[in-house]
């Protein structure tokens, strides 16, 4: 028995060098990125791997200031939010929705939503600048507000879908039997039990959200009062020089929201990862 098991341990190793291997590639330009942040210009470039000599918040506050980030933050904060709380009124009704229908239609219906994959996001920029101008909603964070909901709703439903078709619909019929509307089953019976697959959809779609460039640039424009964060990142540099001291600073301060969210929501997202490990 003892055998066995060492030989099944030996048999795991290239596996454990492969994992470790990939989290060195991983640490390494993460420790560069979180240390350049720390340094002036000379240092990154003297020593680029040596630790920061002090850990002064110079560098942070100069990027805060200089590109408004401030503003900025609070911007990206408002789109995200609404834009999220969109994205789940529409896809949470619409997968309950295409889950508990078994007609073609509903067939029909999901294989147009999974279409959605196959748009590439810049083959939709200029029909969409077009209709920003049309709708008079132009260098507005309305139309943003209104356009990322519409780009997330494809992965969302789909996610959702294959969540709510898990739950036994004995568990439904139970509560038609004691009198629950569809509103009420949706919230007290499916909501609940798909919680790991809307933490996932919340999680994938606020990276996409929050780390938004192109559209945001095009419809919402540079103007300091409206821009989002992705959008004053790139004032930091220069013509000149540009300070990257400064500027990996800035950005390590646009990844701390990112970081705070993944940590609320990671627990949730790894159990729909194993719960569908499991389904499969």
């Amino acid at each position: 028995m003892n055998k066995s098991h060492a030989k099944f341990g030996r048999s795991w190793w290239p596996a454990h060098i492969l994992v470790w291997g990939y989290a060195v590639l991983l640490a390494v330009p993460l420790y560069y990125f979180v240390a350049s942040s720390f340094k002036s210009n000379d240092a990154i470039f003297g020593s680029p791997l040596a630790p920061p000599t002090s850990f002064g918040l110079d560098n942070f506050t100069t990027a805060f200031r200089t590109a408004g980030l401030g503003t900025a933050v609070v911007n990206s904060a408002l789109v995200t939010v609404v834009a999220l709380a969109l994205t789940l009124g529409l896809a949470v009704p619409a997968a309950f929705a295409l889950a508990r229908s078994e007609g073609r239609a509903a067939s029909v219906i999901e294989k147009v939503f999974s279409l959605g994959f196959l748009i590439p996001r810049f083959a939709a920029l200029f029909p969409t600048f077009l209709l920003a101008a049309a709708a008079g909603l132009f260098h507005t964070r309305t139309f943003m507000v209104l356009l990322l909901p519409a780009t997330a709703l494809p992965l969302s439903v789909v996610i959702l879908v294959q969540f709510m078709r898990t739950i036994p619909k004995e568990m439904e019929e139970a509560a038609r039997m004691d009198g629950a509307s569809t509103f009420a089953v949706l919230r007290h019976i499916y909501t609940p039990m798909c919680l790991p697959g809307i933490a996932t959809v919340l999680l994938l779609n606020f990276l996409s959200f929050w780390n938004e460039y192109l559209y945001s640039l095009v419809l919402i424009g540079p103007d300091p009062d409206l821009r989002t964060i992705q959008v004053a990142l790139p004032t930091l540099k220069s013509v000149t020089g540009t300070d990257y001291g400064v500027l990996t600073a800035g950005t390590v301060l646009t990844l701390v929201p990112v970081w705070i969210v993944y940590t609320m929501l990671q627990k949730r997202m790894q159990t729909a990862l194993v719960s569908g490990a499991v389904k499969m």
